[in-house]
């Protein structure tokens, strides 16, 4: 298999002066192969020399890096030790900015460092005065502003457990997610802003608490500068009247294993799964991604677009503790034509840019040009995640964004709220390419036999135990639906649903979910290998493949969004079929193209491949409150072409 083509290289600079290099060097290695070969060799090492790396201090040593008696299921790490979280995250101080934040109505406010440490020092002595303490589940409903990380930190920093949703979550999804934890308080605003449209969330919020008795105290951020009805609400009181002024900051110490999130699955095949990660494997496993894979420092300003309800956002979070500036935003990515958080790039001089994949291919097809139209001389990385990011897409960022800087498509999940797969400061970017297989991670790919294989599609594995995997899932004691989650399907290994290729020069392909797999006349077949060359075609916005049980097979429907209102005429319908056919195989060539006005997705932007086949099939969807536009399912059921051969 011919390599892909290299899109750009690190300066000898940039290569020399990243914390990776530095690191690899220190151990005595002279390729990156060489260190990550090392890294999942001496796992114990590796972790024990990430203390160092990443600055952790330990109230409390542990007995060892690594107890793990049996398959990794059995593995704990740095058990006995104890540590504080928040302290970590808040450690910077001074009057460099901790956090700025840009709304999507032109809004924009700034908290120093200093700042930040005072505002959740008053809100943890609020929390302590009302009887949270260790354990207690403390739920934000909130926007993607400062004040939710401010209670987030606040919470933990008393030994509490975190759990957010955003405000665009229907209100059955929230209390599916939330009324399996049993809140004590619960954060939430009056209301937020999107695509130009101001949302009141308090009426939800009523409904919320009638459901859910647990909560006690809510606390209300006036978001829409309202705060009106607050009164009304069960153990209502506003944010700027909860807190307590308090000089110093006291964080009480957690073992390295105490629950620190709550995050969920996305829910569209059940009830959401209730996903618990640690206080010490959340922190050293960001710590690693942040210093070592991001190459963030201090002088860096990070930006994600991400909801609170999404693990970009725990993530992004994390950076405060290495000193970098983390940029919110809250609203429409495509604001102001498109362009606002470009605008946002160039105004607040973001070194580090993150965006779902369908942002940038969305970017594209709209005929932005970032590079051409702001002043992105600062920045030297862009993120991508979420979905797989098109082999075109990364043509389109080294043309139209920069091309100096450091495309790094990443990949992982809520389920290790981190990456097996992603950037790397020291290697070239490859076109369609993950850059690496992240250290300390053992990641394979897996035939249907439970064999490894290279340069063949399978099943992504992580063969080794690592800091960040889930404690286990809330209300399973016994850890059946944990188990049966990752390691099922090849025992002692997890496998964790993405189908995926490991390349010849140790990069990685995403080919979408390993759930939503085509298989006509039994190939197996990932669906982005269909929607990359359909969105290639400037009249097609974008698409979604399900395979139809059909006459003893199945068969391979694909679904189109057009532009414009552009009719998916038999031209059309051929042209799609030709560009497909070129440049995959015959099996990947749909035997059905229908047009549809909209694709259903999840809160999160990624679009539902199981949930449309349910339709199509006549079967139940589970959880639509999960989705953001649930009513798009409409537009697949009953299709009389569907019933015909």
């Amino acid at each position: 298999m011919a390599s892909n083509p290299i899109l750009w290289k690190p300066s000898l600079e940039r290569l020399e002066n990243s914390a990776m290099h530095k690191f690899m060097v220190s151990l005595g290695f002279n390729s990156y192969s060489d260190l990550h070969r090392w890294s999942v060799q001496n796992v114990d090492e590796f972790w024990l020399r990430m203390v160092d790396v990443g600055g952790i201090q330990f109230t409390k040593t542990a007995d060892c890096v690594l107890n793990q008696p049996g398959d990794i299921t059995s593995a704990v790490f740095f058990g006995g030790a104890e540590l504080s979280f928040p302290e970590h995250i808040l450690r910077h101080t001074g009057k460099r900015p901790a956090i700025i934040f840009r709304g999507e109505n032109g809004s924009r406010r700034e908290l120093s460092f200093d700042e930040l440490g005072e505002q959740v020092s008053a809100i943890a002595e609020g929390l302590r005065a009302v009887g949270v303490k260790k354990g207690d589940r403390v739920a934000g409903f909130m926007p993607n502003c400062p004040e939710t990380i401010i209670a987030m930190l606040a919470a933990t920093s008393l030994g509490a457990i975190w759990s957010s949703c955003s405000p665009d979550f229907g209100i059955n999804g929230v209390v599916d997610r939330f009324g399996q934890i049993t809140p004590k308080i619960l954060f939430t605003a009056d209301g937020y802003i999107y695509n130009g449209k101001i949302h009141d969330s308090l009426q939800r919020v009523r409904e919320l608490l009638e459901r859910i008795p647990s909560i006690e105290k809510t606390i209300v951020v006036p978001y829409n500068d309202s705060g009106l009805g607050v009164a009304s609400l069960r153990g209502g009181i506003l944010w700027d009247d909860f807190g307590i002024p308090e000089t110093k900051l006291h964080c009480v110490p957690t073992e390295f294993n105490h629950p620190l999130y709550i995050m969920y699955s996305s829910g569209t095949t059940g009830v959401p799964k209730c996903i618990v990660h640690g206080a010490g494997g959340t922190l050293i496993q960001h710590l690693k991604e942040h210093i070592l894979h991001c190459d963030i420092s201090q002088e860096d300003r990070v930006f994600f677009f991400t909801t609170c309800g999404w693990m970009m956002w725990n993530w992004l979070v994390s950076a405060l503790a290495v000193g970098a500036t983390v940029c919110l935003y809250d609203g429409s990515p495509f604001a102001r034509k498109g362009r606002v958080l470009w605008e946002m790039a160039e105004e607040e001089k973001l070194t580090i840019f993150g965006g779902g994949a369908k942002f940038f291919s969305a970017t594209q097809k709209e005929g932005i040009r970032p590079g051409d139209e702001f002043d992105l001389t600062e920045l030297k990385t862009v993120l991508s995640t979420g979905s797989v990011l098109a082999p075109e897409t990364f043509d389109f960022l080294y043309d139209a964004v920069s091309t100096d800087v450091q495309v790094a498509s990443i990949s992982g999940g809520t389920d290790i709220i981190s990456c097996f797969a992603g950037g790397n400061p020291m290697l070239p970017v490859r076109r369609g390419e993950l850059q690496c297989l992240a250290l300390a991670m053992d990641v394979q790919i897996y035939s249907d036999e439970g064999e490894r294989v290279t340069n063949e599609n399978g099943e992504l594995v992580c063969c080794n135990a690592f800091p960040s995997m889930p404690i286990g899932f809330w209300n399973d004691p016994e850890k059946s639906k944990y188990h049966a989650a990752y390691f099922e399907k090849f025992p002692g290994v997890w496998a964790h649903g993405d189908y995926a290729q490991l390349t010849t020069e140790s990069g990685m392909i995403i080919y979408g979910r390993s759930d939503a797999v085509l298989n006509p006349g039994g190939v197996r077949i990932g669906t982005s290998e269909i929607y990359r060359e359909v969105e290639k075609l400037e009249e097609v916005i974008e698409t979604i493949a399900i395979g139809q049980e059909w006459d003893g097979d199945v068969r391979v429907v694909l679904f189109v969004v057009m532009r414009h209102q552009i009719p998916l005429d038999i031209n059309m319908k051929d042209r799609i079929r030709d560009i497909i056919r070129q440049n995959t195989t015959p099996r990947h060539v749909p035997a059905k193209i229908i047009a549809v006005p909209e694709i259903p997705r999840t809160i999160s932007g990624k679009i539902v491949e199981l949930a449309v086949r349910n339709v199509v099939h006549g079967e139940p969807v589970s959880n639509t409150d999960a989705l953001a536009n649930p009513e798009a399912l409409n537009h697949f059921k009953d299709i009389a072409e569907l019933a015909v051969g």
